[in-house]
């Protein structure tokens, strides 16, 4: 089993490929790929058949996965891409916080 570094929901910004620079809320992970689906980022066209009757077919544009390993998330704090660091608390728990501010993700 593998992990990936980011969350459903982080934001995240695109570090290389054709969407370099670009910033997106993670909508879904698959740690077994190391992928991630990331909005408005890494748009297909996709030709859809209608499978209703009264559903439009065609083609239409939807995100497609990603290496997880392009993509940093976004600090809350200090709006800048950073690597996750890992905190241990007193009370046991683990936390994710930004490497270069130390805010909790």
């Amino acid at each position: 089993m593998s992990k990936v570094h980011v969350k459903t929901g982080d934001t995240v910004m695109v570090m290389s490929g054709k969407d370099k620079g670009k910033k997106g809320t993670v909508l879904a992970v698959s740690p077994t790929e190391g992928k991630i689906i990331v909005e408005k980022v890494n748009m297909v066209s996709k030709h859809v058949k209608p499978r209703k009757m009264g559903e439009p077919g065609g083609i239409i544009k939807a995100e497609s996965a990603f290496y997880a390993c392009k993509a940093q998330i976004v600090c809350p704090r200090c709006k800048k891409p950073t690597r996750v660091a890992h905190k241990l608390y007193e009370d046991g728990s683990k936390g994710r916080i930004c490497a270069k501010c130390g805010e909790a993700l």
